[in-house]
């Protein structure tokens, strides 16, 4: 193999210079024989994807029609759908929410509650605004609502189905839904399901209110189903890290018991 002049080559890339002799003659030939070479493999690459385009443009112009109807039909959704709809969901919503927190608060409450769920004076229940109204903010804290009325009516299987359609990243709602879906399995004699959304509630969103309220329960029933292992942990993590919770004024004796059956 020839070996590369250092020397020519440097020479050869100024600007002007002409070849001389017939070595420098060859390499120049050799030089825009490769760089044409290129330029019309460049040339041929651009033309096929120009043929290619020419070729295929009614199937492009579909596609970017496509897109461009999506992302329009989407913001126009947005704008003149979803808005006033939820607008429209919230003033529905108000006369309901008005009958369950008066069932709360009052005496007459399991009247209150199926007022609540069903509507009156010619506005919606939840019911109707969770089905209506799906997909909006109204729509979903209908469900929370249904959900906590039908608990409230000892319907627990409505409860637990509404509850579940309920979504939230709400530090104290999210843990409280989850949590009374716990608490419909604790009554329809479903421990080990009840268990199960204790736990869930208890590590949701961790807060000095729902975090020891469901570490309790899950602790309670994990005793009734011999997992003292768990109780303890519970108990134990509401001793450590919720001391000034209602939960941890008589921990001890939970902790006793947890402790005292686990030795058995």
């Amino acid at each position: 193999m020839p070996r590369i002049n250092l020397e020519y080559m440097a020479t050869y890339k100024k600007r002007g210079y002409k070849p001389a002799t017939k070595e420098e003659k060859e390499h120049d030939i050799v030089d825009h024989s490769t760089t044409a070479e290129v330029f019309n493999t460049l040339d041929e690459s651009a033309s096929k994807t120009e043929d290619w385009v020419i070729a295929n443009q009614k199937y492009i112009f579909i596609i970017i029609g496509i897109v461009a109807a999506v992302v329009l039909g989407y913001l126009g959704f947005k704008e003149f759908i979803a808005k006033p709809k939820q607008s429209e969901a919230m003033n529905e919503i108000f006369q309901a929410k008005k009958y369950f927190n008066e069932a709360v608060a009052g005496t007459a409450s399991d009247s209150l509650y199926t007022l609540s769920l069903n509507g009156g004076e010619g506005k919606l229940g939840m019911l109707d605004i969770a089905s209506e109204y799906s997909g909006t903010k109204a729509g979903n804290i209908a469900n929370y609502y249904a959900g906590m009325a039908y608990l409230n009516l000892k319907d627990y299987k409505n409860a637990i189905s509404y509850l579940g359609e309920f979504s939230s990243d709400d530090q104290v709602l999210a843990p409280m839904a989850k949590g009374s879906i716990g608490d419909a399995f604790v009554q329809l004699n479903q421990p080990e399901d009840a268990l199960g959304y204790y736990e869930q509630a208890a590590k949701l969103k961790a807060n000095e209110f729902t975090t020891p309220l469901y570490l309790h329960k899950a602790g309670v029933i994990a005793l009734e189903l011999g997992k003292t292992d768990k109780a303890l942990t519970y108990f134990k993590d509401i001793k450590e890290n919720y001391a000034s919770s209602t939960e941890a004024t008589n921990i001890d004796v939970f902790i006793g018991k947890a402790q005292a059956l686990a030795n058995k």
